[in-house]
């Protein structure tokens, strides 16, 4: 039986042999000739060769402590083997960095994968204005390695050190080391809150120098709008 149409041909996988590069814009391929990788649980979609994974949850008991104070964490696992695995999530548009003696501060919900010779940790950010909201927490990523993050759309990478830069929380993915981050609250003035608010409370302030990137649409978890809102969390870390 013959076969017929371009799937086949149009759909090769990339024959790359670089540690992480796409396979296209929403699905990630990871060399394990590189050695081990951590990725965020249940983001493996395939993989060929012997490729072994191991959860290792919040990622120890210290940051265990830090997700059950924060009540937010971040799902781990180790992926090691032969071969190539194939990472994606929810058809996400996936973002390939590499990181030299470098750090990021990241949206939770935005890390898919990064290679075992990055620290990350789960870590409050220091901005004013953070006691309104009960504190913000992020996931900071540092050292050499490659960094794989998912963004809803294709992001915009503002340099701060042009011009004063905004966001809505919720739509940050992530900011490069150099960044200051302060928060805004704009209530639109007495007469927007009495007819409901703008739904721009909470809003990021960056300076210094370096980059931000802001999605095309807000990471809220569906049902949990408002108190993200309220919380001024920005849906960090879920």
């Amino acid at each position: 039986m013959t076969l017929h149409g371009s799937l086949f041909r149009d759909h090769q996988e990339n024959p790359s042999t670089d540690p992480f590069v796409l396979q296209n814009k929403k699905l990630l391929k990871v060399s394990m000739a590189y050695g081990p990788v951590l990725a965020r649980g249940g983001t493996m979609v395939a993989y060929q060769g012997d490729v072994r994974f191991t959860n290792r949850g919040s990622g120890g008991l210290n940051k265990l402590i830090k997700s059950k104070v924060t009540g937010e964490g971040v799902s781990v696992m180790t992926c090691e083997g032969s071969g190539e695995l194939f990472l994606a999530d929810h058809a996400s548009e996936i973002q390939v960095l590499y990181l030299e003696n470098d750090e990021i501060s990241v949206n939770g919900r935005s890390v898919l994968a990064f290679s075992s010779s990055i620290d990350w940790d789960i870590h409050r950010i220091q901005a004013r204005g953070a006691m309104t909201t009960g504190g913000l927490y992020n996931v900071s990523l540092r050292g050499t390695g490659y960094v794989a993050i998912t963004t809803k759309g294709e992001p915009v990478a503002f340099d701060v050190a042009s011009a004063p830069t905004f966001a809505d929380a919720d739509a940050v993915v992530l900011w490069t080391a150099g960044v200051r981050m302060d928060l805004k609250i704009d209530t639109g003035g007495l007469g927007s809150v009495m007819r409901g608010g703008t739904g721009e409370l909470v809003q990021m302030a960056f300076s210094g120098q370096g980059h931000v990137v802001v999605q095309p649409a807000e990471n809220v978890p569906q049902g949990n709008q408002q108190s993200s809102q309220q919380s001024g969390l920005g849906g960090l870390l879920s």
